[in-house]
This record gives C-alpha cells, sequence and structure tokens, in this order.
C-alpha cells in the first residue's frame, strides 16, 4: 500500500529531523491514526520526495526522523496554460484540480478583455492545487502566476510552442494535430465569449498558432481540460 504524502513547503532536502505543523500533525495522529514508528511521505512542491519515520506522535507537533531523500524526475516537456477564469470560484477550482492531477507545470490567469474575474483568493488557489498534487501522488506543485493581462502575455512569452483556441471561423488546426511530442507547450484559453477578434489578431502576430479543441462548443474549464489532456497525451505517446 502506498504510504501517505504530505506537503512540507519549508523542508529542506538536507533536514535530518522535520516537525509537522499542527493542523498536519492532528492530521496524521488523530484523523489517519498513525503512531511512532509509522511511515509517511513529505514533499516539498519541488520535486524532493522525503520518507520519513514518526518519532514523537504529538498531535500538535508531530517530530519526523528522515531516513531518505529523493529528487523525483521532472514532467517534460513542461506543459502551461493562459486561461481567463470564469466567475464561478468553483469552476475555476474544479479546473485547477483537474489540471493538477494531469500534470500541467504552470498556470497562468488571464485577463482578456471578456474576463469575467479579475481577483483572487491566491491562497485558496494554492491550497488546491497542494491537496490536488497529494491525492495524485505527485510532488512538483505547478507554478500559479498572478493574474496578466493578456496583450502583456502574448508579447513576453517565449515558449517553443505557443497555441491560441478561438471560435471565431479561421482557418484553425485540431490542437492535438498542431502538437509536436516533447516540446513545451503553452495555450492560451479565452472566457465565456471567447477572445476579441483583435486579441487573436496580436496573439497571432507574435507566433501564436490558431487551433481548434473540437466540433462543440466548450465552456472555459472544460476547453481547458481538454487542452490539458491533449497536451499530456500527445507527449506520452510521443
Amino acid at each position: 500500500m502506498d504510504l501517505p504524502l504530505f506537503y512540507a513547503k519549508d523542508i529542506l532536502p538536507s533536514a535530518k529531523i522535520f516537525t509537522l505543523d499542527e493542523d498536519t500533525s492532528k492530521h496524521v495522529i488523530m484523523v489517519l491514526r498513525h503512531h511512532t514508528g509509522d511511515a509517511i511521505l513529505l514533499a516539498d512542491g519541488k520535486g524532493y520526495r522525503y520518507r520519513c519515520i514518526i518519532t514523537d506522535d504529538n498531535r500538535k507537533r508531530c517530530l519526523l526522523k528522515i531516513e531518505q531523500v529523493d529528487k523525483m524526475p521532472a514532467p517534460a516537456p513542461a506543459c502551461a496554460i493562459g486561461i481567463a477564469f470564469t466567475k464561478s470560484a468553483s469552476r475555476n477550482e474544479w479546473f485547477l484540480e483537474k489540471a493538477m492531477e494531469i500534470g500541467i507545470q504552470r498556470i497562468v490567469p488571464l485577463l482578456s478583455k471578456r474576463t469575467e474575474k479579475d481577483k483572487f483568493k491566491m491562497d485558496r488557489l494554492e491550497s488546491i492545487l497542494i491537496s490536488a498534487m497529494m491525492q495524485s501522488q505527485q510532488f512538483y506543485l505547478p507554478t500559479l502566476s498572478e493574474p496578466v493581462v493578456f496583450d502583456q502575455l502574448v508579447k513576453q512569452d517565449n515558449t517553443a510552442q505557443r497555441f491560441i483556441a478561438h471560435c471565431l471561423p479561421a482557418q484553425k488546426t485540431y490542437f492535438g494535430d498542431a502538437l509536436q511530442p516533447g516540446k513545451e507547450a503553452f495555450i492560451l484559453i479565452g472566457p465565456e465569449g471567447d477572445f476579441t477578434p483583435e486579441e487573436i489578431t496580436l496573439a497571432l502576430e507574435h507566433g501564436y498558432q490558431p487551433v481548434s479543441l473540437g466540433n462543440t462548443r466548450l465552456r472555459t474549464e472544460t476547453a481547458g481540460m481538454v487542452a490539458c489532456v491533449l497536451m499530456q497525451s500527445v507527449n506520452e505517446a510521443g
């Protein structure tokens, strides 16, 4: 059976012992009912896996002895998505959870002309990612940036493969066919109501390829999920 995994932001690879914070200690000792001598895993979100033994099962300050530290291989190539969040917090959180489980490495909240939501509780969003990282037994926490204005982003990003998914009638390639496996990829997903024609033109002028995600019109978070799945599946197949 897999050992339970917990997040420890401040742990260092050189550490020999570590004390869990009060909330995690309570969960480990009171909820999961672990005791002195039990083994657990810690992740720092930077790729390190720590195998630990509980040496003091104090419910407020659980003390661990670190037995083994391993650097897990980083996902390659890096896949990233810029997405205009909706006004529904639950829909945004659902997307973040699933993107983390799939293995997306960078998420950029996108402020386009039609974006419905431009302020976020970043602590809450980061906690969603952390929870999904532990649930999916991964060791790299995606980068979640502060919201970025569309024009600024498309002018500055230099990812090897850059795409924009939009709904306007135009010559577009299916995203799964446009992707080249083994190369970093970044896709932009628009808000409800899509990107404006001016935004699409600007993206194309800066090297973004126009792509389709299928024959049906998708909600923002669904489009984001389809894009994430396609990026991962193409790279795994390649």
